[in-house]
């Protein structure tokens, strides 16, 4: 560097005794100013190596947020476009008159992954008692019903399982597909913050005396070639590093988690899997309850009353004519593929490398520091070193990691009884993270307010069956309120003949036979 350069330039010229403040007190090429122009020095290139070194774990988290953020987010839009084009080309006009129930699922199960105030089973439970109520006026055609009625119908939405077993069982996976998926990447999004404001370390006086003494005074002594003993430079990094250090237990503890969680992606909490078939799904829903149409209708006549006949009938229209049934299957190759260009597996196992990589970063952190070449001779190079004094060994031991143990560091002045109080914020923030990642590996939300300035979503219920989600975690958990349901709307035209909804089933059934489960 040019001050080295200068510095010298200075011994060629002249050597003298001057008293320095941090080089030691014999003859020197520096000057007290000098000393100080590079104690600021030293300053700036101990944080530009800070930032070089932790820069693979900074972009880890900042690359792979964006990369499963983007993921996720064109995953729901593919899996909306995907509905949308299946029903209408199957149900046409019907499912038009009604499409809004659909848009509105969609919409919610946005909003939760963007962290909105939305709990997963109230929604899913609304999205089935709204369809039901649209539903039940189709098959009925011959009646009026009002809004109270209507509300009495939804009410038998779990009793009479209209829909057969697929509400229950697109619950456990959305739920806890949706819990595993948000919650990741709001860990991507905390570690990205957590490890990029770390990263901008203000060091102490008593370190940048130390950093001065290890990088600058051999040049003063005349001694230009000399780098700094490995020993030497972990203890002045250890000591400059301290607060850092104390984030490592909590940092694995979080990594452990996110490894967790990110193995459920893999598994049965996969929202890939879960959401390229949901058009199907909700379609064989559909089917269950045009055949068991007549004893829905029953029960619900019984508990809730006959309804008044309808003022009017409109004429029936042939099906071709009130219907779109030309239809055909979809082709797998036209499913639209996400921006991301890979599968949620792939982006999994990626990841999980990164993140094994990034264990125990901060603890590691003097160690990776002083294996550069630029600033040490090296651990094999014990003799001719910098040992903060002259040429030779170094004998002090090494210390342990963290605050605590820097009480006799022999090269840097640390004050272990103030803890840095931006540190211990984001171990704070580690460890509510880390709290909420074990709940998602059971299926299971929070309801608390996120420390990474994200916002928080509220706490669903367990997406779980015991069988399928063991519960080695055990938390306290937060009800979340509902979401508002008050959306009770029937539409004029929902007046169609049940005969022609009936003969398109029979035509949905070869859809569902050429497509299948994907």
């Amino acid at each position: 560097s040019v001050e080295r350069a200068q510095i010298w330039q200075n011994c060629l010229l002249r050597t003298n005794w001057e008293h320095l403040r941090i080089c030691p007190q014999e003859y020197t090429c520096c000057t007290s100013e000098m000393e100080d122009k590079l104690s600021q020095q030293s300053k700036l290139e101990f944080e530009n190596l800070v930032e070089e070194t932790s820069h693979f774990v900074r972009t880890t988290f900042v690359s792979r947020h964006k990369k499963f953020d983007e993921f996720f987010r064109e995953l729901l839009e593919n899996a909306e476009r995907s509905l949308n084009d299946m029903f209408v080309r199957t149900y046409g006009t019907l499912y038009m008159q009604n499409s809004e129930v659909f848009q509105d699922l969609f919409t919610e199960l946005k909003r939760y992954y963007t962290g909105g105030n939305v709990n997963l089973e109230e929604m899913l439970n609304d999205f089935w008692a709204r369809l039901l109520e649209r539903m039940f006026q189709l098959i009925n055609p011959q009646y009026h019903f009002t809004e109270d009625y209507l509300e009495c119908v939804s009410k038998y939405t779990d009793q009479l399982k209209p829909f057969g077993d697929v509400p229950r069982k697109l619950k456990v996976q959305v739920t806890r597909a949706f819990i595993a998926a948000r919650t990741f990447v709001q860990g991507l999004t905390v570690g990205r913050e957590v490890a990029n404001r770390v990263s901008k370390v203000s060091p102490t006086p008593g370190c940048i005396r130390a950093l001065m003494k290890m990088l600058y005074c051999p040049y003063c002594r005349g001694l230009p070639t000399v780098k700094p003993c490995n020993n030497y430079c972990l203890n002045v990094m250890k000591g400059c590093l301290a607060n850092q250090a104390d984030l490592d237990t909590e940092w694995n503890l979080f990594i452990d988690a996110m490894l967790l969680v990110a193995e459920r992606l893999e598994g049965p909490f996969n929202i890939e899997s879960v959401m390229d078939p949901i058009d199907v799904k909700i379609s064989e829903a559909i089917m269950n309850m045009q055949e068991n149409s007549m004893q829905v209708s029953a029960k619900v006549f019984q508990g809730c009353g006959q309804p008044k006949p309808a003022p009017a009938l409109r004429s029936s229209r042939s099906v071709a004519e009130n219907f779109n049934t030309r239809f055909r299957p979809y082709n797998p190759e036209e499913r639209p593929t996400t921006a991301a260009g890979t599968s949620l597996d792939r982006l999994v196992t990626d990841i999980k490398e990164k993140l094994k990589l990034s264990k125990k970063f901060w603890s590691t952190f003097p160690y990776t520091i002083c294996k550069d070449e630029r600033v040490t001779a090296g651990s094999s190079n014990e003799e001719d070193c910098w040992n903060g004094h002259t040429k030779a060994r170094y004998l002090p031991e090494i210390m342990n990691d963290g605050l605590t143990n820097q009480i006799n560091n022999p090269e840097v002045d640390v004050d272990i009884t103030r803890p840095d109080t931006f540190i211990r914020q984001q171990i704070m923030a580690l460890r509510v993270m880390t709290n909420k990642l074990k709940n998602a590996y059971n299926g299971n939300d929070v309801n608390f307010q996120d420390t990474s300035d994200e916002t928080s979503g509220s706490g669903s219920g367990s997406g779980c069956t015991d069988d399928i989600c063991p519960t080695e975690f055990d938390f306290i958990m937060t009800e979340a309120p509902p979401v508002d349901s008050d959306r009770r709307e029937v539409e004029a035209s929902a007046t169609q003949p049940s005969q022609s909804l009936q003969t398109l089933f029979f035509a949905f059934i070869s859809l569902v036979l050429q497509r299948q489960w994907r």
